[in-house]
This record gives C-alpha cells, structure tokens and sequence, in this order.
C-alpha cells in the first residue's frame, strides 16, 4: 500500500472514529501520529471494541482481542489506518 492511499484513508479513518464513538470533536483534530489511548485521544478498552467493530463492518478487516499487535495497530490514528490499508477486503 503506498504511503498516498494510506494518506488518502486516514481521514476517512478518522470519522470512522468519531462517529462510532461519539467523540465531541471533529475528524480533523485527531493528530495522525497522536496516541489513540492515555494522553493522547484519552480511549479505552471498551472503545476499542466499539472501532474495532466498525472497522471490521466497514473494510472487512478483522482485529481480534487476543491479536499481540494490537498495541502497535491501535497506538495512533496512521498506525490504525496502515494496518487497515493492509488488511482491507473492501
């Protein structure tokens, strides 16, 4: 996956984000390489289920809990969208 397209999906990933979470901000504000939990965006566990249910209905990847990469693909927003380039059916 070029480093465009995934440029090109990080906003996309972004209001994915927002809206399932029902974060009181917009896409826009989400730093790309900002971490998605703690100080960063402040998520938790539960909110990871919740982006990692959209994002499995919205590009067919699946993000299983028990997945040891998941610290590195949920720790920014450009690390999420990466692993979404290279995982998506849809």
């Amino acid at each position: 996956m070029s480093q465009a397209a995934i440029e090109a999906l990080l906003p996309e990933v972004a209001e994915l984000i927002v809206s399932a979470l029902n974060l009181d901000l917009a896409p826009g504000e989400i730093e790309a390489d900002a971490p998605l939990f703690g100080d960063g965006l402040g998520l938790d566990s539960i909110d990871v289920l919740e982006v990692a249910l959209v994002v499995s209905k919205r590009y067919g990847v699946q993000l299983k809990s028990d997945n040891e990469d998941n610290i590195r693909i949920f720790s920014s927003l450009r690390a999420l969208t990466t692993y979404i380039a290279s995982q998506r059916t849809q």
